[in-house]
């Protein structure tokens, strides 16, 4: 078996390959959820995270890759961002040769521990407890429909003056990158982050600036993806709650609720249920061909888990961040 680095940039076969090998496992494993297009594919191969070194392997029947972290506080510890292997040619030591060769890179750099996310009850998770992963968050996955979403969101609007946030803040919506009038206050936001449920992870929650934000919302753009931000402001300029919505392919099904925040002075007048009404009228509005919003949320963020019930979001499937020491 051949286990061969991918060119920089990766050539159109590379990408073609790599896509192949994940469609036929989405398709296999989680056939309730749309596979990767291919422009999600090329986008997170030739234009890597912001985060840190990433590397990629493939071999005739699977594909790997990690990102060895360069952030300043998460030197120490990886993520394996993918090990997949094409349905038909599991079990044949494929995947295990793979793992090898990714924790021969880790070890080399100097890495301490490494993480994934995994789907539970699937052949990740046994393949992942096999080598020596433990679940240390569990999480899952929650959608919501949008086109049924649009009925609630109707209704709400007619009631409540179309999801206005309370006395004393205004909703904010910013396509592509934040302002830069803006980004320094949703990046102090973004602090609030740091209460948010991490379990046993190794990894620390950063430090956002103005530059990082720009950074993380440029690689979106940068492969091909759309973004969207909604805000609840207060009069004088302070980004209270925000959420961000993501299409890593404009033209896909699919879209993603990336961070949702509610600043801890600010909670409990209904900023976070707000700012994602107001994110599902503009996703309406700015892509008529969108059909479902996915999020994961960990078990034990019941505040959030209670805003996205009662927005309509139905739980899609258990996942777990595990996580190995080297």
């Amino acid at each position: 078996m051949m286990i061969t680095p991918l060119s920089v940039p990766p050539t159109d076969t590379e990408v073609d390959h790599w896509w192949a090998v994940l469609a036929a496992a989405r398709t296999a494993d989680l056939p309730g959820t749309p596979p990767p297009s291919r422009t999600e594919v090329a986008g997170a191969l030739r234009v890597p995270s912001v985060r840190g070194r990433s590397v990629y392997w493939a071999t005739e029947d699977a594909v790997a890759s990690l990102v060895l972290f360069t952030d300043g506080v998460n030197d120490h510890t990886a993520f394996l961002d993918e090990l997949t292997v094409r349905p038909d040619a599991r079990r044949h030591g494929v995947g295990t040769a793979l793992w090898a060769r990714a924790r021969e890179e880790l070890l080399a750099d100097g890495r301490t521990s490494v993480a994934a996310e995994v789907d539970l009850g699937g052949p990740g998770q046994a393949f992942a407890e096999a080598v020596g992963f433990e679940n240390v968050l569990s999480m899952a996955w929650y959608v919501q429909d949008v086109r049924e979403a649009r009925w609630v969101q109707g209704a709400q609007a007619a009631k409540e003056g179309a999801g206005s946030p309370a006395p004393g803040y205004e909703l904010h919506c910013w396509p592509g990158l934040v302002p830069d009038a803006w980004a320094q206050a949703v990046a102090v936001a973004h602090g609030a982050m740091e209460d948010a449920p991490m379990g046993e992870l190794d990894q620390q929650i950063q430090t956002w600036t103005a530059e990082r934000l720009h950074a993380a919302h440029r690689k979106i753009l940068d492969r091909g993806g759309a973004l969207t931000t909604v805000a609840a402001v207060t009069p004088d300029g302070e980004v209270a709650a925000y959420t961000e919505l993501v299409l890593l392919d404009p033209a896909g099904p699919r879209a993603l609720q990336y961070d949702t925040v509610v600043v801890p002075a600010h909670r409990g007048h209904g900023l976070g249920r707000a700012v994602k009404l107001r994110m599902l009228a503009e996703a309406a509005t700015r892509h008529p061909d969108l059909r479902t919003i996915a999020t994961s949320v960990a078990d034990d963020n019941t505040p959030m888990l209670a805003v996205n019930a009662a927005l309509g979001y139905r739980r899609e499937r258990g996942v777990g961040y595990f996580q190995l020491t080297l």
